[in-house]
């Protein structure tokens, strides 16, 4: 492709459309393709999806998968960033309890970036990615009032210090630990152009640094459009109310013919069941085949398939990532669901920051993508003469 090829033209239908298929960039890390699903520098996702989280971000971060030394020294290297300076922990404990735990997040993003920056984007996306599981597990624990934080334990890896770290009362510790590496594999990355990762890059593009680019790009996953989704699908599937596949098909014929939304189904750009969603529904087969929330999910799975199809207007009548996600969470002792943003944000944290990475550093052969500047065409302004 030449620099001067014409990718498309831009008409007046183009505009107001929240620059949907507008390509701005190539990104590195990920791609979303209408049948194949997403994949991590070309590796299928559920291929991707029983790595070892440390060897996913060592993908995301170098494209390439890690040699078996090259993984032990990445968990060692992370494992000795993740100092989290104690003044943050005293901050969150002030900030008040109704504020959602998303919000929180997004002040502690800040804070990190306030106590231990260095400006390197890529010194400080590792340092945040090994510093976040720290802060969020203490949001979390501070919320909740499950008590004092539990020390930090860096050399049981990221995701099982994590889950040692939160302390979730009356869990199964390996089950939590099981579902969160998978879970943390799945959302980490998701193309270049959502509204998180965009956004995330966006900040940066001012040079402004990992952590107040990643406070931002927090905002925009915190949105009921974006990342809130699993929230949603739960809520969704409890209003079900039974595990009959008869019943739940004629809940869904109830819901769509009254207007109402089948959350979890459906997807912008996928033409075929979410890969990220087949190895979840396999997951929650092995650790809680008998919650009867996931038997739920499991005949959605089938039926609203079913009743969906129906539509010719449908695109994508198939389960996202997000149909069985919260459900599996809540079967696992997450049984709050304001909280699967913020996991949705631990996992995120790890592609945005090596997206910007590869912006800030890598791209225009190490110059680096220029300030984010799109036009805008004002009322009654000739198109032709763009500011």
């Amino acid at each position: 492709m030449s620099d001067d090829t014409v990718l498309f033209e831009i008409t007046e239908k183009h505009l107001n459309t929240g620059l949907r298929r507008f390509p701005v960039g190539r990104v590195r890390t990920s791609r979303v393709d209408p049948a194949q699903g997403v994949s991590y520098v070309g590796y299928p996702i559920a291929d991707l999806a029983t790595l070892d989280p440390e060897a996913a971000i060592f993908l995301l971060y170098n494209k390439r998968l890690p040699t078996d030394e090259e993984l032990q020294s990445c968990k060692a290297e992370l494992a000795s960033r993740a100092t989290v300076d104690p003044r943050v922990i005293d901050v969150l404990r002030t900030l008040p309890k109704d504020g959602h735990p998303m919000e929180w997040l997004i002040n502690g993003l800040t804070l990190l970036g306030m106590t231990g920056k260095t400006g390197d984007f890529y010194e400080d996306g590792l340092n945040l990615i090994a510093r976040s599981a720290e802060l969020i597990a203490n949001i979390y624990r501070i919320r909740s009032g499950w008590g004092e934080p539990i020390a930090s334990d860096p050399s049981k890896g990221l995701v099982e210090n994590f889950v040692h770290m939160l302390g979730v009362p009356g869990a199964d510790q390996a089950k939590l630990t099981k579902l969160l590496r998978t879970f943390y594999v799945l959302h980490m990355d998701h193309g270049g152009g959502n509204l998180s990762t965009f956004t995330g890059k966006a900040v940066a593009s001012g040079h402004a640094d990992q952590f107040a680019s990643l406070a931002a790009a927090m905002a925009g996953l915190y949105g009921p459009l974006h990342g809130r989704a699993n929230q949603e699908c739960l809520n969704f599937v409890k209003t079900v109310g039974t595990t009959d596949p008869d019943e739940i098909e004629k809940f869904v014929r109830e819901t769509l013919s009254g207007g109402g939304k089948i959350f979890g189904f459906g997807h912008a750009v996928l033409r075929a069941e979410d890969p990220r969603a087949t190895v979840q529904y396999a997951l929650g087969k092995d650790i809680c085949p008998d919650d009867p929330l996931f038997k739920t999910a499991l005949a959605m799975r089938e039926r609203a398939v079913k009743v969906l199809k129906e539509n010719p207007k449908i695109s994508n009548p198939y389960p996202n990532v997000d149909a069985v996600s919260g459900t599996l969470l809540n079967a696992s002792g997450l049984t709050n669901s304001d909280y699967y943003t913020l996991l949705f944000g631990f996992a995120r944290i790890a592609g945005i920051t090596a997206q910007v990475v590869d912006e800030r550093v890598h791209m225009r052969n190490g110059r680096g993508v220029p300030i984010y500047r799109c036009s805008y065409i004002a009322e009654n302004q000739d198109p032709k003469r763009l500011g």
